[in-house]
This record gives C-alpha cells, sequence and structure tokens, in this order.
C-alpha cells in the first residue's frame, strides 16, 4: 500500500478496524461478569504502572499542561473510575420491578468510536476503553493529530492488558494514520454503533451529523461566584488548584470569577497573596491578542501554558512565583475577550453588587459554553438552590470546577465526557458511563385482562359512546349527547346532515328522518354549533 496516497491509507486502515473491532464487540457481548472485571482489572494496573511515562509523553507531544497533573488525571481514568463502576451493573438482569413485574436487561451497544482531544489524551484513552468493556464494547479510537503518538501508546498499552486477561483480539485499537478522511469514514462505517467525542465543537457537531448515535461534550466557559457568605481563603484556595490543575485544560475548570463589591477587596487581596496577578487594561489587551486568534477561537500555542509562558509571550513583566493571571472585564461577549473559553492559567474578573447582578452576569457568560458547569463558593442554600436554576450541567458548590466537574472531588461519576444537554447541542447531561453504553431492554408482564380493560376501569366513564346515559338507552340525536350536552353525534350521522342539507332538508326531529323544506340561516348555524360542540368534546 506503499504506493497508495496517505488518507487512501488511511482510510483503508478504518475500515479494516471498523470490520476487526465489530468481531470484537460480538464476543465480548458473551462474557460474563467475572470475566469483564478480570480484564478491567488488569487495565487499571497497567494503567497505574504506566501513568507517569503517559503523562510525560502527553506533555512533550503536545506541550499542553504538566506531567504531574496529568498522572493523577490518568489515576482518576483508571483506579477512581474502576472503582466507581465496578459494582454498576451492565450485564444481564440489571434490576426487577417486582410490584410492576418489569425486568431490565442490559445489552452493549456496539462496537464504539471515542474521538479523544488533545487536551487530555492518554486519561481520556483509558476511561473510554474502561467504559466501554464494562459495558461489553470493543471500541476505536480516533486521536487527534497532536497527540497521536501517545494515544497510540496508551491504547496499546489499554489493549494488551484486555488481551492478557482475555478479552478477544481487536477490542481496543486506534487509527495509526489520523486523517479528516479516516476520521469520518469511522465516523460512518456501518459496523460503529455509537461514537463518544470529546474535542472540539466542530469535531463535536461532526459527530452529532454522521446519522448514528453520539455522545458529545460542548465547549466549557464556567463562571466562579464568590457570594458575600463565601469564605474566600478556602474559595481562592480551590479556584487557584483547579484552574493551575495540568494548566487550565479541563473543560470545567474556571473561565471567570465573579464578586461582590462588598467581599471583593478581600477577594483581590486573597488571590493576590496565593499568586494571581492582576493586569492592567493595557497588559490585558497584550494578553488577549496573544490568546485569540479569528475571533475567539484561542491560539493552539498557548493552550495548557503557565502563565510565566503567557506573560513571556505577551511581553509583559509579572512577579516571580505568579500562578494565574486575572484580567478585569467590564462586559460579555464581543470587545471583551476574557469572558470566552480560556484553557490556560488565565482568568477573567467581575464585580456585582450583589447576587442578582450575578445571577444576570452568570447566564450571560454561560451562553459562550452553555450546559456545561459553574461553580458558586457560598454558605447560603437558598443562594445555591437560586443558581441551581442556570443552564449548566453542574453546578458546583465550595469546589474546584476542573476536580468538582470530573468527579475527583465531588459524588459525580469520574468522567473526562461531561455531557452539556439539550442547552450546549448534547445528548446527555450527565458524566458519561458505561450506563450510556448498555441498551436496556423491558420485559413486561401483563397485570390486566386485554379483553375487559374498559369495563374494568373504574377510571374510564364515558357512557355517551355505547349510547347509555343516564342508566337508560336513548339515541344520541335525541338527547343531544350525555349530560346534555349538544354535538355527540356520530359521523355517519353528521353525514347524514350533510346530505340533508345539500337536499334542501334538516334534520329537526327526534327520528332524524330528514323533512323538506327551505334551508334557512338558523338551520346553518344549528349545525355549525352542532359540529363545533362535537370537535371539543361538549
Amino acid at each position: 500500500m506503499e504506493n497508495f496516497d496517505y488518507d487512501l491509507r488511511s482510510v483503508q486502515e478504518v475500515r479494516n478496524l471498523a470490520r476487526l473491532g465489530k468481531v470484537a464487540t460480538d464476543k465480548l457481548a458473551a462474557y460474563t461478569g467475572e470475566q469483564i472485571d478480570k480484564i478491567l482489572k488488569n487495565m487499571v494496573r497497567v494503567a497505574e504502572e504506566n501513568a507517569v511515562c503517559l503523562a510525560q509523553m502527553a506533555v512533550e507531544e503536545t506541550g499542553f499542561g504538566k506531567a504531574a497533573d496529568k498522572t493523577y488525571k490518568n489515576h482518576l481514568a483508571s483506579t477512581i473510575l474502576y472503582n466507581a463502576i465496578k459494582d454498576m451493573k451492565t450485564i444481564g438482569v440489571i434490576q426487577e420491578d417486582v410490584v410492576n413485574q418489569i425486568i431490565e436487561v442490559a445489552d452493549p451497544v456496539g462496537l464504539v468510536m471515542g474521538i479523544i482531544p488533545s487536551t487530555n489524551p492518554t486519561s481520556t484513552v483509558i476511561y473510554k476503553a474502561m467504559i466501554a468493556i464494562k459495558a461489553r464494547n470493543a471500541i476505536v479510537f480516533s486521536p487527534h493529530p497532536s497527540a497521536a503518538k501517545c494515544t497510540m501508546k496508551a491504547t496499546e498499552l489499554m489493549y494488551k492488558a484486555a488481551v492478557e486477561a482475555g478479552a478477544p483480539e481487536n477490542c481496543i485499537s486506534c487509527i495509526s494514520m489520523p486523517s479528516m478522511a479516516a476520521t469520518d469514514e469511522l465516523m460512518h462505517a456501518k459496523e460503529v454503533a455509537i461514537i463518544i467525542a470529546t474535542g472540539g465543537p466542530g469535531m463535536v457537531k461532526a459527530a452529532y451529523s454522521a446519522g448514528k448515535p453520539a455522545l458529545g461534550v460542548g465547549a466549557g466557559n464556567s463562571p466562579a461566584y464568590i457570594e458575600r457568605t463565601a469564605n474566600i481563603q478556602k474559595a481562592v484556595t480551590n479556584i487557584m488548584a483547579s484552574k493551575t490543575f495540568d494548566n487550565g485544560t479541563i473543560c470545567a475548570s474556571e473561565q471567570s470569577i465573579i464578586c461582590e463589591e462588598c467581599n471583593r477587596d478581600a477577594v483581590v487581596a486573597e488571590f493576590k497573596n496565593q499568586g494571581g496577578y492582576f493586569m492592567t487594561a493595557e497588559e490585558t489587551a497584550k494578553v488577549c491578542k496573544l490568546l485569540f486568534k479569528n475571533g475567539h477561537a484561542m491560539n493552539a500555542k498557548f493552550v495548557g501554558r503557565s502563565a510565566e509562558v503567557i506573560a513571556e509571550g505577551a511581553g509583559i513583566s509579572i512577579p516571580a512565583g505568579t500562578r494565574v493571571l486575572i484580567g478585569e472585564q467590564g462586559g460579555v461577549g464581543d470587545g471583551y475577550p476574557l469572558s470566552f473559553e480560556k484553557l490556560t492559567c488565565v482568568l477573567g474578573f467581575y464585580t456585582v453588587k450583589d447576587w442578582h447582578e450575578a445571577c444576570e452576569l452568570s447566564i450571560a457568560l454561560l451562553q459562550n459554553g452553555i450546559g456545561h458547569t459553574m461553580s458558586l463558593h457560598t454558605e447560603d442554600r437558598d443562594v445555591v438552590m437560586k443558581f441551581a436554576a442556570k443552564p449548566a450541567s453542574r453546578i458546583l458548590v465550595n469546589t474546584g470546577g476542573s476536580m468538582g466537574g470530573t468527579g475527583a472531588s465531588t459524588g459525580l461519576m469520574p468522567a473526562f465526557t461531561l455531557g452539556c444537554g439539550t442547552w450546549g447541542g448534547s445528548a446527555t447531561s450527565e458524566n458519561v458511563t458505561p450506563l450510556h453504553l448498555v441498551n436496556i431492554k423491558r420485559v413486561a408482564y401483563g397485570l390486566k385482562d386485554c379483553a375487559t380493560l374498559a369495563a374494568d376501569d373504574a377510571t374510564f366513564n364515558h357512557p355517551e359512546i355505547t349510547g347509555s346515559c343516564g342508566g337508560s338507552s336513548v339515541s344520541p340525536a335525541a338527547c343531544g349527547g350525555c349530560g346534555g350536552s349538544t354535538g355527540a353525534f356520530s359521523p355517519a350521522q353528521y353525514a347524514a346532515m350533510g346530505a340533508a342539507l345539500n337536499a334542501g332538508a334538516c334534520l329537526d326531529t327526534p327520528s332524524g328522518v330528514p323533512q323538506e323544506r327551505e334551508i334557512t340561516q338558523d338551520d346553518l348555524m344549528d349545525l355549525v354549533n352542532h359540529l363545533v360542540n362535537a370537535m371539543k368534546g361538549e
């Protein structure tokens, strides 16, 4: 195949991977819970043994983030995830309702396509491979070109670990020759049953346009509101830990800070105390010019970079030990670049009068990352419930966005695919788990006699359909319908009315026998009223 173009070879590779993956999926469908658990345990072991080297590979290849934090991401995607899903029922009978006699049975969805981002390449491979195998599905990965080597390495490690523990061949694979043509081919491959898309908006949109089920995520633009009752020191500590975690590459990380006039001075002082540098308007403009290209699209060269690297690139001087660059903003949208997503160590900063203004500002900011995540720091539960109405799938309280959204510091399921609901054009608002990769069949026993459903139903009371009124059988035309209402005529009777009118007659006798005479305006109005009342069910 060396004589063929790269794109052609990559497309052929995808077709082979899809066919082999389908065979593996069919084999996995017969595996027991014990077999699957054995495979997962070995995958966790191998993931932990290689957590550091995978993290280092990702940083070296992409330049994004920090190896220490990526190592923890690999740990979250393996050990922490396994502990969360190990007792999850995904095979056979998963639930039974004895009262309503319904049995729920889980089946695998089929071959999964996993799209991998450059920001979290190795951890997302581990995570998606784990949830796919837990649900008895094979998976084929499509790597981001700038993270192809580390993505492929993580895939190889997970695949070898799975096969070593008894999984079928080709159950976990990856495109080795990434290209747009290859990714598109895999999206549309008949063998692929579902797509899990984690990446840029364009890639996610393409996944949803492939004509098959897809689980995608939208962009994040999480505001963090420090309300007047908040423990400011703790709030800033959590925000700084989250925003600097892997240099802000997690979409749930904070993008803007909102504080109130009454606590502004204390908030600013605490951020400065913990390594936050408040830029001047001129410095903010320089940083924004560096970070954004073509409108609000972020310059990939500065994704996941430290505050020091960004400052140097923008030509501004910052104090030693600066962890995050902060720029005050006077609005949202065009003209206020820091009101958009920044997957790096830069934050926008806003001051409001009270929670009402914070509410309006949060909604405005979320429009640029709608449905994803927002966080607030408060000791007032009423405020929490007011903000629970915001258009975000994860409302995080007194925790960092990166850790809270992915389930590392909250009770949410550990995940690196965070649904944004219909707000963000996503099929789910949840953290994606193995339960999103199973079809649940429902076995339902009959509880009622089909032949006597209406007669046995005490809540069904429509005597007009049988011509019975008040216990006596009368003609609907004679009584105008039960309960004294008019218009309860059968279709045949209305047809007779129409025929009578056409013949110059009017049905105005109890027997319904037409009496020929001239049609009057009153006759027409009576007929219209009958028809209107009948349509209303009166």
